[in-house]
């Protein structure tokens, strides 16, 4: 209790040096003459390396393309981005550099549940704006966390779509789950478990892993002697396309569905051949269709970048985090700050980013983002599924 309450001291003083320092030099932290500056805490090695890394590919194809316009009034957008391994202890620490050291002015595009879940509590203290992170976790859309901004959908909303296909669509009964022993993971087993009650039905069996390794037997050994006809997973794509194969190589194929949060590409590239039939639920637009300004745009950015880029669902999901804090700065005027960027969030509610509409805050209660589902083809492509 006294090493939390030293802790409290220490972190509630950094807020007052902050706050002084901001006074001082009269302007918001993170506001420069010419720039303003995000923070970024993701995993960029390890077994969930790629999907921090593409988080940021797609916000500095963002920033990259705003930037060459001259910036949002005449400011250059700039993204500080460090390695948390997908470990909540090592967020907290990496939160704490970029609020501290790098004097971000919001941060944008964290990636992760147990992680989001360790640092909330830091920058809600703090009141800096924690914009668009790469989950759907039922906690972040608490609108009592006022300075929490989501643009993609819940897991709960995923979950509720995964059920309704393999229920109304396959007429299937028998469903297990595979997920991450974690606050991630059981965020998903909340959701999917709500789905299956609201059709008078239960999980056929349950398997877990621990997050950042492979470690898979136990669970498909649990899961397997229910004999499910369908599995849904709730993991990133190196644990999930291990189990994939396992079930495979025992000679049983019940229909897999995974949550977006696993890297669709990731788990195509690591499945292979093995992947064909796969099931992978989608927040974003399609990542191929250029009949989509959002797309095409996205598309043309990433050229810039780098021309060797491919399209994916994550770098996507971090573009539109770029454009959409660019669209909403743009609304700010000459002198943003953390308050009033929040207040514009929460007042306006709909922003058009390339004919693509999003709605955060309450807005987002009437008009939920959307969820689709995709299937991987014996090729590593995705197809829209035919039937929801």
């Amino acid at each position: 209790m006294n090493l939390f309450r030293s802790a409290t001291r220490i972190v509630l003083s950094f807020a007052l040096l902050a706050a002084a320092t901001c006074a001082a030099s009269g302007g918001e932290v993170g506001v420069g003459a010419d720039t303003i500056l995000f923070g970024q805490t993701a995993a960029f090695a390890g077994p969930s390396a790629l999907l921090g890394q593409r988080m940021r590919q797609g916000i500095v194809a963002a920033f990259t393309e705003i930037n060459a316009t001259g910036g949002i009034h005449g400011r250059k957008l700039q993204l500080i981005s460090r390695d948390d391994g997908y470990d909540p202890d090592r967020s907290v620490a990496q939160t704490l550099r970029l609020i501290e050291d790098d004097k971000v002015f919001a941060l944008i595009g964290g990636v992760g549940t147990p992680t989001a879940m360790a640092t909330i509590p830091i920058t809600r203290a703090r009141n800096i704006p924690f914009i668009a992170p790469f989950t759907g976790a039922e906690f972040l859309r608490d609108l009592k966390l006022p300075n929490v901004v989501n643009i993609r959908a819940s897991y709960g909303a995923e979950a509720e779509a995964w059920i309704k296909h393999l229920t109304e669509d396959r007429k299937f009964t028998r469903i297990g789950i595979f997920y991450q022993d974690d606050s991630f993971g059981r965020d998903g087993l909340a959701g999917v478990k709500n789905a299956l009650a609201r059709r008078g039905l239960e999980l056929a069996a349950e398997g877990t892993f621990e997050r950042n390794t492979r470690a898979v037997g136990a669970a498909w050994r649990v899961i397997k002697r229910a004999e499910p006809e369908a599995i849904v997973m709730v993991g990133t794509y190196g644990p999930c396309a291990e189990f994939i194969k396992l079930a495979h190589r025992s000679g049983l194929s019940p229909t897999f569905v995974n949550i977006s949060f696993v890297g669709a590409t990731a788990l195509a590239k690591e499945l292979g051949p093995e992947g064909e039939g796969v099931i992978v639920s989608q927040v974003v637009p399609f990542p191929w269709d250029r009949s989509l300004k959002l797309v095409a745009d996205y598309q043309a950015a990433q050229k810039v970048l780098d021309p060797a880029l491919t399209p994916d669902f994550v770098s996507l999901e971090g573009y539109l985090a770029g454009r959409f804090v660019a669209a909403v700065l743009r609304h700010l005027g000459p002198n943003p700050t953390r308050a009033e960027l929040m207040r514009i969030i929460n007042d306006v509610g709909r922003f058009d980013i390339s004919g693509t509409v999003i709605t955060v805050g309450s807005r987002a209660i009437d008009t939920p983002p959307k969820v689709f589902l995709t299937v991987i083809q014996k090729d590593g492509t995705f197809k829209a599924v035919d039937r929801l």
